[in-house]
């Protein structure tokens, strides 16, 4: 928490929607510019691995060059003890569920993979998850954020929530 207010931590889906979609870096300058401002209060940050998929999926595009130059400081690292903890418990929940296929159980367990990661930075340091994906009580193929965050007492919310709740005005 910072002070009374949350600190929010951004799956990667948050930036490439935003990037190749609705917020595209020359349509809404101001929603990157924005983000900027926001992890400089300390307000929002997100995690080494969810720049690792970027940096991967990315092909110099507008977004691997943004979170490499502007951003950049603002990728917390997941080396820290606590979140290596935090992330050795998702893991093995997720390997404990029948509910999942072995498929879904491989690739959340894939560390390259930043969506336990995230859950588990945000359990360690009692952040909020930023991410497009939904609560799916019935999934089996993937194991969404939302359903790890449930399971561990994390608090997740989308990314129009959470511009509202900082006060984000993209004008």
């Amino acid at each position: 928490m910072n002070g009374d207010r949350p600190i929010y931590v951004l799956d990667t889906n948050v930036f490439v929607e935003a990037a190749r979609n609705y917020y595209a870096f020359d349509i809404v300058p101001r929603f990157w510019k924005s983000l900027i401002e926001q992890a400089e209060c300390g307000q929002i940050t997100s995690i080494d691995r969810v720049k690792a998929e970027i940096d991967r999926y990315g092909d110099g595009d507008d977004l691997k060059v943004w979170a490499n130059s502007s951003f950049r400081s603002w990728f917390a690292s997941t080396d820290e003890g606590v979140v290596l903890d935090a992330y050795r418990l998702i893991i093995e929940w997720a390997n404990e569920q029948q509910q999942y296929r072995d498929t879904a159980k491989e690739v959340i367990s894939r560390g390259d993979n930043a969506d336990a990661w995230v859950v588990a930075y945000a359990k360690a340091n009692n952040c909020v998850v930023v991410t497009h994906e939904g609560d799916q009580p019935k999934a089996i193929k993937n194991i969404p954020i939302p359903n790890v965050c449930k399971a561990f007492d994390v608090r997740y919310t989308g990314i129009y929530k959470m511009l509202r709740e900082i006060r984000v005005k993209i004008c």
